[in-house]
C-alpha cells in the first residue's frame, strides 16, 4: 500500500540525522527536527481528516515511526508518542477538538497517561492537581492529556479507584525544566510536568474505561477501523516501533561501520565467519520484531473492521507480542554491539546513541514482561486473571 508520509521520512532522512546530536545536547528535539515532524506530516498520520490528518492505517503509522527512528532515536521516539494523541483525540469531546485543532490543524498533543493527579469535582466540572514524569516532547506541545484519579470532595482518592485522562491546555500545567537528565532518549525531552489548582471542564475529561472498553470510538461515531484498534494495541504501538527502529539505525550503522575495518588481529571483519554469523543472527532477530509487531497490529485491524470484538485474551496475547518484539530487537541489537569494537562505542560514532537510546526505550513501562507474560499465560489457560494491576497495561 502507498505511505506517502513514509516517502517524505525517507526523501528527509538525511536532515533526521543530522538533528541527533543537537538533540541529544539540548535534551529535547531540536527545532530542525521538529519540523521535519510537523512538514512530513508524521504527526498528523492517525489525525481525522476533518482537521488535515491522514487516518492511517496502524501499520503504515508504525513502519513510518520505525524509519524515523532508525536515523535518530529520539525523534522516533517523539514521533511513536505524539504521533499516537491524535488517536485518542478522534474519541474526545467535539469542542476539545475544535479548541485543539480548530485553529492550527498541526498542534501537538504530550501526554503521560500514568493516573499521577487527582480531580475533585466542582461546579460544572473539576480542580485538578498532580504531578508526572516523563512527557516526551513536551516542549514542542501546546496541549496535553495526562492521567488521574477521581477525587472525593476533599481532594483525596475515591475509593475504589477509577483512572481518567485529563485534557488540559499548555497554560494550565508547568513544564519542570532540567527534569530530563538520563542515559538515553535524551533528545526526546521527556520532562515532568506539573498541575496546580486547575479547572478542568467535564468535556475534556474522558473515563480511561471508556478507551479500554471500546465505547468511546462507537460513542463518537467513528467508522475508521484504526480507531476501532483497542488502545493497549495502538497507544504501545508508537513506543515499541521506535526502539525496533532504533535498533535497526543500530544495526545499520554497524554495517557501514564494519565494512572496511580490521580487528586488531589483523583480520578483515568481512573475513571473520563469526562476527559474520553473530551480525546475520542478530538481523534476523530484530527483522523477525519488526514483522511481528507489525502483523500483530494488522490482524487486529482486520478483526475490528470485520466488525469482532477483540476480547480482553485477545488483547493480552497482542501486548504480549509487542512486549517481545522489543526485548528481541534490543538483545540482537546487543549482539552487533558488542562486536563493533572499541571504537564503535566512541561519543562521535552514532552506534553508542542508538545502542543507548534502545535500552532506554526498552524500560518503558509498557514493555516490563512480567505483568503481560503472566496474563497472557492465564488467559491462554482459561483462567480470567484478577482485577488491579496485572490488568492495567492490557
Amino acid at each position: 500500500m502507498s505511505n506517502p508520509v513514509l516517502t517524505a521520512v525517507e526523501e528527509r532522512a538525511e536532515e533526521i540525522a543530522a538533528a541527533a546530536a543537537s538533540n541529544e545536547r539540548l535534551g529535547r528535539l531540536d527545532d530542525r527536527a521538529a519540523k521535519v515532524l510537523r512538514e512530513t506530516g508524521v504527526i498528523k498520520m492517525l489525525q481525522p481528516a476533518r482537521y488535515g490528518g491522514a487516518e492511517a492505517h496502524p501499520a503504515e503509522f508504525a513502519e513510518t515511526v520505525m524509519k524515523v527512528a532508525s536515523h535518530d532515536g529520539s525523534t522516533g521516539w517523539v514521533a511513536g508518542i505524539v504521533g499516537v494523541h491524535p488517536w485518542e483525540m478522534a474519541m474526545a469531546d467535539p469542542r476539545v477538538q475544535e479548541e485543539i485543532w480548530g485553529e492550527d490543524t498541526d498542534t501537538w498533543i504530550a501526554s503521560p497517561y500514568a493516573p499521577l493527579g487527582v480531580l475533585k469535582p466542582v461546579d460544572g466540572g473539576y480542580t485538578f492537581n498532580g504531578h508526572w514524569q516523563f512527557s516526551s516532547g513536551t516542549d514542542h506541545c501546546d496541549w496535553i492529556f495526562l492521567g488521574a484519579f477521581m477525587g472525593d470532595e476533599e481532594g483525596n482518592v475515591a475509593q475504589p479507584p477509577v483512572s481518567y485522562h485529563v485534557i488540559l491546555p499548555r497554560s494550565d500545567y508547568e513544564i519542570v525544566e532540567d527534569s530530563w537528565d538520563v542515559v538515553g532518549l535524551r533528545g526526546t525531552g521527556s520532562k515532568d510536568v506539573i498541575v496546580k489548582d486547575a479547572f478542568v471542564p467535564s468535556y475534556r475529561v474522558i473515563p480511561f474505561s471508556t478507551m479500554l472498553d471500546g465505547s468511546a470510538p462507537r460513542d463518537a461515531g467513528l467508522d475508521n477501523p484504526t480507531y476501532h484498534v483497542p488502545f493497549t494495541t495502538a497507544f504501545p504501538l508508537g513506543i515499541t516501533s521506535a526502539v525496533i527502529g532504533i535498533c535497526e539505525g543500530a544495526l545499520a550503522h554497524h554495517m557501514a561501520y564494519q565494512q572496511k575495518r580490521v580487528q586488531i588481529t589483523g583480520t578483515k571483519i568481512k573475513d571473520d565467519l563469526y562476527v559474520l554469523f553473530a551480525i546475520s543472527e542478530a538481523a534476523a532477530e530484530i527483522h523477525a520484531s519488526r514483522v511481528a509487531l507489525l502483523d500483530n497490529v494488522s490482524r487486529i485491524y482486520d478483526k475490528v473492521a470485520a466488525g469482532v470484538e477483540i476480547g480482553f485474551g485477545e488483547r493480552a496475547v497482542s501486548r504480549r507480542t509487542q512486549v517481545a518484539a522489543a526485548w528481541r530487537a534490543v538483545r540482537a541489537m546487543d549482539e552487533v554491539v558488542a562486536r563493533s569494537g572499541g571504537n564503535g562505542l566512541r561519543m562521535d560514532n552514532p552506534i553508542q546513541r542508538f545502542w543507548r537510546d534502545g535500552h532506554m526505550g526498552m524500560v518503558h513501562a509498557i514493555h516490563v514482561p512480567g505483568a503481560v507474560f503472566h496474563v497472557s499465560a492465564l488467559t491462554e489457560l482459561g483462567i480470567e486473571p484478577p482485577p488491579g494491576p496485572m490488568r492495567s497495561m492490557i
